[in-house]
C-alpha cells in the first residue's frame, strides 16, 4: 500500500479513483465528504454510499554489497481501503454528512533474509477515519462545510538488528526486532471545505484537512539467537510520536457540452511535517540505547488531477482519470520503507445506474519511477536501486437515493 505521496492514500471512492481523484470541484455524489463536503449540498433527502479499493503493489530492489547485486522484490500482498459514507439534507440550507475511510496506510514486505532486512523488511500503517460534517447553502451557488476527525492509528514495525557486527563477531548473530503499536493510538482533527457554482458550464471546489498528530503507543518485541546474553534484547514497551500531514485539495470541473465533464485538480500536501521518526524504549534494549531517531526531511508535495466523465447512456457513464504524483522523500533519507519515487496513475472505471440504485466499478495502474538511493551503512541501507514500481488497484462502491 502507500499508494499517494509518502504513504498518504488519496482513493475515496471508485468513481474518484476512476477520475484520478477528480472529485473536488464535481463533488456531487456522497464521497464528496472524502474530497470536498461542501458539495453534499448538491444531493437531495438522504443518500448513502458504501465499497473499497483493493491495492496490489510490487516494487524490485537492486541492493549492492561488495560488488555483487542482489535483486528482491515485495511480497505479493493485497491491502484493502474501505470507504463509507451517509448524506443526508436536514432543511433547505443545511445538509449533515458522516463519512469512514482512510486518508493514511503502508503495506511494505521483502523476505526476512534480504539484504536490507537491517533497515527494514516489513511495514504496515493502518488507519479508519471517522469524519462528521456540516455543509451550509449560502445563495444558489456557493456551500461552505466544516467537519470534525477522529483517526485511529496502527502500526507494524520489522527490521533485523546486526549484533554479530556490534560485537566484531564475523557469524551472522541477527537479532529480529518488531515496533507494534496497541492500536489505541488514535488523534483529532478539522477540515473546512467550499464549493461553488460559477456557472452552468463551471464550478470549483476547495477543501483544506488539518494535520493529526498520534501518539503511539506499543511494544518492542525481540527475538534473538543462541548466544547473546539474557540482560540485552529485551522485550520492552515502547513510544513514538507522527504529525501526519495537513492537505489542500483546489479543482476546477468544467461541462463544455451536454453528457461531458472535465476536471483538473491539485492537492498539496506537507510533508515537511514528517521530520524526524523518534521510537523510546521504556528499557534499553543495549546499554544506554533507549532511543532511536531517524531524520526523514519530507518535502511539501504537489499532486495534479486529470479526470474526464462521459454519461454514454441513461444508464452508464465512462470514465478515465490521470495522475502525477510527486515523492516527497528526499534521496538522503530514502529507505525500504517507501520503495518508490513519483508515480504516474493511469485510471478507469464505468458507473451504471439504475432506480435509485448506483454502481461504480474502477481499474488504476500504478507506475512508479526508478531511482537510486546511496548507501547509509549507520541505517541499514545498502547502495540500492528501486525498479519496477507499480501496484494495480479495483475499486467498487455501491451508493442508493432514498
Amino acid at each position: 500500500m502507500a499508494l499517494g505521496a509518502g504513504f498518504a492514500l488519496y482513493e475515496g471512492s471508485a468513481r474518484g479513483n476512476a477520475l484520478g481523484g477528480t472529485l473536488v470541484g464535481r463533488a456531487d455524489d456522497p464521497s464528496a465528504l472524502f474530497y470536498n463536503p461542501a458539495g453534499i449540498t448538491q444531493l437531495p433527502k438522504w443518500q448513502v454510499m458504501a465499497g473499497a479499493t483493493a491495492i496490489g503493489p510490487k516494487t524490485d530492489v537492486v541492493t549492492t554489497r561488495r560488488g555483487t547485486d542482489t535483486r528482491s522484490e515485495t511480497k505479493t500482498n493485497l491491502w484493502v481501503s474501505p470507504h463509507f459514507y451517509s448524506t443526508c439534507q436536514c432543511t433547505d440550507a443545511i445538509w449533515f454528512g458522516l463519512g469512514v475511510f482512510s486518508r493514511f496506510g503502508l503495506g511494505t514486505e521483502f523476505d526476512e533474509t534480504w539484504p536490507g532486512r537491517y533497515n527494514h523488511y516489513k511495514g504496515v500503517i493502518q488507519t479508519l477515519t471517522v469524519n462528521p460534517n456540516v455543509a451550509f447553502k449560502v445563495g444558489e451557488r456557493l456551500s461552505l462545510a466544516a467537519g470534525a476527525s477522529w483517526m485511529w492509528f496502527d502500526l507494524n514495525l520489522k527490521q533485523k538488528i546486526d549484533f554479530g557486527a556490534r560485537v566484531g563477531n564475523p557469524e551472522a548473530l541477527d537479532v529480529d526486532q518488531s515496533l507494534t503499536g496497541e492500536g489505541n493510538s488514535s488523534g483529532c482533527g478539522f477540515n473546512l471545505a467550499l464549493h461553488y457554482r460559477a456557472c452552468a458550464w463551471m464550478s470549483l471546489g476547495a477543501s483544506y484537512v488539518s494535520q493529526t498528530r498520534q501518539k503511539i503507543k506499543g511494544d518492542a518485541d525481540f527475538s534473538k539467537p543462541a548466544g547473546i546474553p539474557p540482560s540485552l534484547f529485551r522485550d520492552t514497551k515502547a513510544s513514538g510520536e507522527l504529525r501526519l500531514p495537513d492537505m489542500v485539495f483546489v479543482g476546477l470541473a468544467f461541462y463544455p457540452v451536454d453528457r461531458l465533464s472535465l476536471e483538473i485538480d491539485g492537492v498539496w500536501t506537507r510533508w515537511s511535517t514528517y521530520d524526524q521518526f523518534t521510537v523510546e524504549y521504556e528499557d534499553p534494549f543495549l546499554p544506554g540505547l533507549d532511543r532511536v531517531t531517524q531524520d526523514k526531511h519530507w518535502n511539501n508535495v504537489w499532486r495534479l488531477q486529470l479526470g474526464a466523465e462521459y454519461h454514454a447512456l441513461n444508464w452508464l457513464d465512462l470514465r478515465l482519470g490521470y495522475v502525477r504524483d510527486n515523492s516527497p522523500i528526499p534521496a538522503e533519507t530514502a529507505d525500504y520503507l517507501v520503495p518508490s519515487d513519483d508515480r504516474h496513475v493511469y485510471a478507469m472505471g464505468c458507473g451504471i445506474h439504475r432506480g435509485p440504485w448506483n454502481g461504480d466499478l474502477s481499474y488504476s495502474y500504478v507506475d512508479s519511477e526508478n531511482r537510486f538511493v546511496a548507501a547509509r551503512p549507520e541505517e541499514g541501507v545498502l547502495d540500492a536501486r528501486f525498479e519496477d514500481g507499480h501496484a494495480h488497484m479495483w475499486g467498487f462502491s455501491i451508493s442508493r437515493r432514498f
